[in-house]
């Protein structure tokens, strides 16, 4: 199994996890989580399509936005929120470290 499955799954799952005001208690880093994990897979599977790039960078930039609106969602829109607030958080990483490559490819070209 590669980086490129596992690693959104576990992101998704931590993002779950982050949701769960119960385990707030243990004082678990949840955002620092999922930046390393973010940051991980985009050290390892960097982005190499501008266009996809782009609407990393505009979905980790947004997608916290539009959840705010899922809060009108009776019973569940708060932690659908929280989820996809965590979730963006995730990508966030997977997009600065695929910037970096992005960065350092262009300086270090021929």
């Amino acid at each position: 199994m590669s980086i490129n499955k596992w690693a959104p799954a576990f992101s998704a799952i931590f993002a779950m996890l982050a949701c769960i005001t119960a385990l707030d208690t243990y004082m678990v880093p949840w955002p620092l989580l999922l930046v390393g994990l973010g940051f991980v897979h985009g050290i390892a599977v960097p982005v190499r399509d501008h266009a996809s790039l782009g609407m990393l960078i505009a979905g980790a930039a947004l997608f916290p936005a539009i959840a705010d609106n899922l809060d009108a969602v009776p019973m569940v829109g708060m932690y659908l929120n929280e989820w996809v607030d965590a979730f963006a958080i995730a990508m966030a990483g997977y997009v600065v470290a695929s910037l970096i490559h992005e960065v350092r490819a262009r300086v270090f070209s021929d």
